[in-house]
């Protein structure tokens, strides 16, 4: 098998940075041996490219795309037309020069060689091929970035570990991709040309003070008030594939057809490469919904994408963070006054999807938050989805504005210093996280910094292991009046007192125990009270003989005493516990990790109910849509690699090594048995939202409404489980 490209260039790009003699001067040189090195395997290697580096972990994603096939692709493509597209270059010499993406600079440092097919910066270092630039500059995984190139060069990207059928089926989907956003970019267009005639909408972007510069830079557009307005633009307006993307709506009382969005400010939504995937659309008066967004779609996940990511792509790394806002009109206007980093997360909590593709381009991330107690309760699922992510590289911070502004009345009030200085002096997590925790405690009290310190357990349990993590838990244990081994030692007690019985029963003497047959229960932790009849049992296996219980047994009025041989007392041996049921967590885990590519059809509800479904679960379901967000579907043996080092690697290990290891059969059987799996995770998750929605509807006004919204689909979800079992 040829030897994976990626790896080799990551190892050699690294130590290109460090090598001797890589300077300005002898920068030509370095780079012309780095390309003899890598793309021309006849020609003799430099030795110091073979140093043992760490590599990049965002880069290395372990697919197996042969080194002969990159080769291919480099030479049917120009780097220089790829950075073009991003860059304005001009001809200086051999060579096309023009100003950094990656820095600000006003005079050019940033190099595009022709004849050795790579860039460089003089200024900041950044140096790759075109394959490199798509990494660096749009933010895309090394895979995606092939397989975009390939796209452009008509080629097949070739994945040794897939079956012919799943190749076949994955080119299905990408074909139906293609084709949707095709249908989306001319919806978005002619949005575009009806804005000119609808004096309407440009009052309301005149009002909001956008130049007609910036509208057309975000692609706004206007959705007239009729029903059928697309009709005109698409002549087979009853296909299926205008439902398939969201633009038209079918009645499912009469099959009538009709458009999702009129009389509408449109906003188109595009992904990394700047496809549109989506729309949102705004009233301009008082009519509900105010903000309406395209559903779900084989290509659009509410949950994954982020409004004006693609157009604030460069301002991220030239600002050096992001500014997470509520709104699509928050974004625009904040781009109008200065602030071309924000962007939106589209009517939902901010997820750990969105905090991963932010992180592609830059390490400071700032929430943007009304002051009101709907704004404190989105900072809140905020701090949630961030803090696995708060590595001590990263920075992360919330900022509260006052109840009566938004940015954009803000900056128009107070000018872009004032809230430069206002980001600059947002909470820090840290900060918000013992906010958080400390909220409705009186730290003046004993029993108030008890409780504090109890509600900041699970916070700082999510912490990724660092400097951080263990900062804070001395922070923590300062407030609570403790010192840090007193407050780690009593939140091991808390958790152990927490648990389930059967867990802290002692274990039986090792000739007792039965053998391990499969990975322990790993949902006992959050074993709900209403368990289901199909929950495992938590006891032990109690032998029975036809002649009943040897110790209690009676015969003839005196108790019966068993024998051994030479009279010796004898007692059977206890067989132990029953292996335990496979959990649904367990079979899920294995079905993903076996058949990643099923996450393709996954929802936002799926990955944010196996996010929470227990301690153990969590972090593993984490990190496979991280792993499958940053890099699509890879094998078990990829994800094996991958896994060594992190912290749910002893899990993955043990789930995939047991008795129920490796679920065998017709794929789409597997894929019908996770959907089935998912759903009864579903019902267990949205029982405990039920729980919770009820606990706060003395003090939340919106409980009683999530509580019957969590009702209605888990009820919903009950009868798909009973009509499919």
């Amino acid at each position: 098998m040829e030897p994976v490209l990626e790896t080799q260039s990551c190892e050699a790009e690294e130590t290109f940075r460090g090598a001797p003699g890589n300077d300005r001067a002898s920068g030509d040189l370095s780079l012309h041996l780095l390309v003899q090195a890598f793309f021309c395997p006849l020609i003799p290697c430099p030795a110091f490219l073979f140093r043992s580096r760490r590599l990049p972990k965002r880069q290395n994603t372990g697919v197996s795309i042969p080194q002969s096939f990159i080769q291919e692709l480099l030479s049917r493509v120009d780097v220089v037309d790829i950075v073009g597209r991003y860059v304005q270059l001009k001809k200086g010499g051999a060579n096309f020069m023009g100003l950094c993406p990656f820095h600000g600079e006003k005079s050019p440092s940033f190099t595009v060689s022709p004849s050795k097919q790579f860039f460089h910066c003089f200024g900041c270092g950044k140096n790759g091929n075109a394959i490199g630039f798509l990494m660096e500059h749009a933010g895309m995984g090394f895979v995606e970035a092939v397989q975009e190139l390939a796209n452009q060069c008509g080629l097949q990207v070739p994945q040794d570990d897939i079956s012919p059928a799943e190749r076949q089926r994955q080119a299905q989907q990408k074909q139906k991709a293609e084709s949707l956003t095709d249908l989306l970019e001319k919806a978005g267009e002619s949005y575009c040309k009806h804005l000119r005639g609808a004096p309407k909408a440009i009052e309301y972007l005149k009002k909001r003070g956008v130049s007609g510069e910036v509208s057309k830079r975000f692609g706004l557009g206007y959705a007239p008030a009729g029903w059928h307005g697309l009709a005109s633009v698409f002549p087979e307006y009853d296909s299926p594939q205008l439902e398939e993307a969201g633009l038209v709506i079918v009645s499912e009382e009469d099959s009538r057809r009709y458009d999702r969005f009129r009389d509408r400010l449109m906003f188109p939504i595009r992904n990394v490469k700047g496809e549109c995937i989506g729309f949102g659309g705004r009233v301009f008066g008082d009519e509900k919904p105010k903000y309406l967004n395209s559903p779900e779609t084989p290509v659009f996940h509410k949950g994954r994408e982020l409004y004006g990511l693609f157009e604030a792509r460069t301002a991220l790394r030239d600002m050096g963070y992001a500014l997470v806002t509520e709104g699509y009109m928050d974004v625009v206007a904040l781009a109008q006054l200065g602030f071309a980093n924000a962007v939106a997360t589209l009517g939902t909590a901010c997820t750990p999807e969105h905090l991963q593709k932010l992180f592609r381009f830059t390490e400071a991330v700032v929430f943007s938050f009304d002051g009101d107690g709907a704004g404190r309760r989105a900072a809140r699922k905020a701090l949630d989805a961030a803090l696995p992510m708060a590595t001590d590289t990263r920075s992360i911070k919330f900022l509260f504005l006052p109840s009566e502004h938004d940015p954009d009345t803000f900056i128009r009030e107070f000018g872009t210093d004032a809230f430069a200085r206002y980001v600059g002096d947002a909470t820090p997590l840290s900060r918000f996280l013992i906010e958080a925790a400390s909220e409705g405690c009186d730290l003046g009290q004993t029993e108030g910094r008890a409780r504090m310190a109890s509600n900041a357990r699970p916070l700082w349990s999510l912490l990724p292991d660092g400097a951080l993590k263990r900062q804070l838990l001395s922070e923590i244990a300062a407030l609570a009046q403790l010192n840090s081994q007193d407050l780690t030692d009593i939140w091991a007690q808390e958790t152990a007192r927490t648990a389930p019985i059967a867990r802290r029963a002692p274990a039986a003497p090792a000739h007792q125990q039965a053998p391990e047959w499969d990975a322990p229960p790993s949902n006992w932790d959050n074993t709900p009270d209403w368990a289901e009849p199909s929950a495992p049992a938590q006891h032990a296996y109690q032998p029975q003989s036809s002649g009943g219980n040897w110790a209690g047994r009676k015969e003839f009025g005196r108790p019966r005493r068993p024998w051994g041989k030479k009279g010796e007392d004898w007692n059977p041996p206890q067989l132990g516990p029953r292996p335990t049921p496979v959990s649904r967590e367990d079979q899920a885990a294995r079905l993903l990790m076996c058949h990643m590519e099923f996450m393709e059809e996954m929802t936002h509800e799926d990955f944010d109910a196996l996010a929470r479904c227990n301690e153990s679960h969590a972090p593993l379901f984490r990190w496979l849509e991280a792993q499958f967000t940053e890099s699509g579907p890879r094998s078990w043996a990829l994800l094996r690699e991958q896994l060594q080092g992190a912290v749910c690697e002893p899990l993955a290990s043990k789930l995939m090594n047991g008795a129920h290891a490796q679920p065998e059969g017709e794929v789409d059987e597997l894929r019908k048995e996770l959907r089935g799996t998912l759903n009864l995770i579903l019902v267990d998750h949205l029982k405990r939202e039920e729980g919770k929605a009820l606990k706060e509807i003395a003090t939340d006004p919106t409980a009683a409404r999530r509580y019957i919204e969590f009702q209605e689909r888990r009820k919903k979800l009950s009868v798909i489980i009973s009509t499919t079992s």
